[in-house]
């Protein structure tokens, strides 16, 4: 089970109706700076989205990673023809997409309440964090989010903070960049959706599955394509469907999946 094969099985109908007669009706790129109060730090997210039939699906990406052109160009395209574009971004926005209007999200619903910025980027990481496994003592979290770091320092837990950008956290910790340095000391992943679209997930899926390691999820990229891999490698999914928390000051939703005992 991996990327590959759940996209060819999408693309023989295995999971809802025939790809090649879904068409995309919207495509658009979110583009959001942010700081919020009380912390020093700003960031940017870039995330290319489509829309089939009444389900939005996601990629996060680099800014300015995928041209507007290349997006627009998707407007009525069909799935099975987005599901081999060039881009990784869009195959992996239309494999959402396609299955979360097939298949809707089904796990525990959460909702994140209205608040500010930080009070929603806090709540959500208390509901990601609480999906790591009692016995966690040393995690590397890959797609660093200074929120989630937060809720992990309360909890005592030590983290090793791993980002394709580099640089340092919010506490002036080192990110490092390659994820195979940390792998081996660490008890437990937790990583970002995000590793579905730069292709660093088949590295930590296998890894999880090599040495029973948990791996758990927080996904706005992909958030309907993690869950399947529940009980094949992943031990957890926070699945964030389009509108993300950081969109609205009000409540928001995501869902929670665990894989079976």
């Amino acid at each position: 089970m991996n990327l590959t094969t759940l996209t060819k099985r999408a693309l023989a109908g295995e999971l809802g109706p025939d790809p090649a007669k879904e068409r995309v009706s919207t495509a658009f790129t979110t583009r959001q700076g942010v700081r919020h109060d009380s912390r020093g730090r700003a960031y940017r997210n870039h995330v290319v989205s489509l829309r089939v039939g009444r389900a939005v699906g996601s990629c996060a990406v680099e800014p300015d990673e995928v041209a507007d052109v290349t997006v627009e160009e998707c407007v009525g395209a069909s799935v099975a023809d987005l599901l081999a574009h060039r881009a990784p971004a869009i195959r992996v926005a239309a494999l959402d997409a396609y299955l979360m209007s097939s298949r809707p999200h089904w796990g525990e619903r959460v909702t994140v309440p209205a608040g500010t910025s930080l009070d929603k980027s806090l709540a959500r990481a208390a509901a990601v964090t609480d999906l790591l496994p009692g016995h966690a003592e040393r995690v590397l979290v890959v797609g660093v989010v200074n929120s989630l770091l937060h809720r992990l320092r309360e909890r005592g837990v030590r983290y090793v903070p791993c980002d394709l950008k580099g640089g340092s956290t919010e506490w002036g910790e080192p990110v490092i960049t390659d994820v195979t340095q940390a792998l081996d000391g660490c008890d437990c992943v937790l990583a970002s959706g995000m590793t579905l679209g730069n292709g660093s997930f088949p590295a930590l899926l296998d890894h999880a599955r090599a040495w029973g390691k948990p791996l758990v999820m927080f996904a706005q990229t992909g958030s309907a394509i993690l869950p399947h891999f529940l009980g094949t490698g992943v031990t957890a999914v926070s699945a964030e469907p389009y509108p993300f928390f950081w969109l609205d000051g009000g409540d928001t939703v995501m869902f929670r999946y665990r894989e079976r005992p």
